[in-house]
């Protein structure tokens, strides 16, 4: 029925003193007073590398939502608002709430540094795989995903160079204003800029290895933010203009190449739902990396022209915990549009070999 965002800041910038949970605070309260939704159930947000202690406690509390409002914190690594908001529509549909808030957050700046506690070594995330398992850390894995599928680095910045100039035509042209929960300090994307071209790409070395093809331009920035949507049931949502989601799907992958996570999850959804590619007319899936957007788009198929019309994580940043539900508040503002598309796609690769899809549908009153 709603959603919204605050502008993504870029780690140790203008967010670099803000939490976890005071990144989702206004946006839930925001929410909370569109008089037409009612008192809220439950809160869903999810979180990556955070705190623990549930900061989706904290933030609804702290948004005002009352001490009987209650609140759990979701963690699927970069799919976890995105899974928070299809465990919020789940809920509704069993019958268990009427109204979910549900989204997710994430403040690299304030995330903790970890130290086992037998060992007192630090670290810097959890293992996404077992002993036994490849474990690469995302970078790496990228450039690995690359050359698993032959995509070379000019393709890269070109794909790169694409984000930030649409990301930038977005913004002068205010196509993110209604998202945006601006911020003490902070009212728009802040790694969003002007002047980003596949020439000035080249220049820049590989970020995780000599002979790699991903580097600082052509990945996602490492980001602060919060989004969140607010979720109904159809009857509630009837005479006001809103979208319904139809479904999702979660699948496994090698965990070798977790960019393919997209691809894995993607094809039994839209079988489900008897739906082709072609009726996708709004797809958001997580930049991450250039070679995993690439590899996307080139393996289902998808038409360029319906992907990240607007940029993608490349240029505005990838707040993991929050970025799932980054997407679908981009196909909220894109769908909802006077002549909007009919379907659309959000899906994310996930740490460890997996992926989450969802699929909505507009719906006019």
């Amino acid at each position: 029925m709603a959603a919204r965002r605050t502008p993504i800041g870029t780690a140790g910038h203008a967010l670099a003193g803000v939490t976890v949970d005071r990144l989702a605070a206004p946006v839930l309260r925001v929410l909370a007073d569109d008089p037409l939704l009612g008192p809220v159930d439950d809160v869903l947000l999810g979180n990556c590398l955070g705190p623990g202690g549930n900061p989706a406690r904290l933030a609804a509390l702290g948004a005002g939502l009352g001490t009987a409002t209650p609140a759990v914190t979701v963690d699927r690594q970069c799919g976890s608002g995105l899974d928070a908001i299809l465990q919020g529509a789940a809920r509704i549909a069993a019958g268990q709430a009427g109204v979910v808030l549900a989204g997710g957050a994430e403040s690299a700046s304030t995330a903790p540094v970890r130290a086992r506690r037998d060992t007192g070594q630090t670290y810097a995330r959890a293992p996404f795989a077992p002993a036994g398992f490849p474990d690469p850390d995302m970078g790496p894995a990228a450039d690995a995903l690359a050359a698993h599928l032959g995509i070379g680095r000019a393709d890269h910045d070109a794909w790169a160079a694409r984000s930030f100039e649409r990301a930038q035509r977005a913004c002068e042209r205010g196509a993110f204003a209604a998202e945006w929960v601006p911020l003490p300090g902070l009212d728009h994307d802040e790694r969003v800029r002007p002047g980003v071209t596949t020439a000035r790409l080249a220049r820049l070395r590989p970020a995780f290895g000599p002979d790699g093809t991903h580097t600082a331009g052509n990945s996602c920035g490492i980001s602060d933010g919060a989004a969140a949507v607010a979720l109904t049931s159809p009857d509630a949502a009837r005479g006001r203009p809103h979208l319904r989601i139809l479904g999702g799907a979660v699948r496994g992958c090698d965990p070798a190449l977790p960019g393919l996570g997209p691809t894995a999850a993607v094809p039994p959804l839209l079988e489900r739902l008897g739906l082709g590619v072609a009726e996708l007319g709004a797809v958001e899936i997580t930049e991450a990396f250039a070679a995993q957007i690439l590899a996307a788009v080139r393996t289902l198929d998808l038409d360029p022209d319906t992907v990240c019309t607007d940029g993608g994580a490349i240029a505005m940043g990838h707040p993991w915990g929050a970025s799932g539900a980054v997407l679908v508040v981009r196909l909220f503002a894109r769908m909802l549009q006077p002549g909007g598309p009919e379907f659309g796609l959000a899906a994310c690769a996930i740490g460890g070999g997996q992926g989450i899809a969802l699929v909505v549908q507009r719906v006019a009153p």
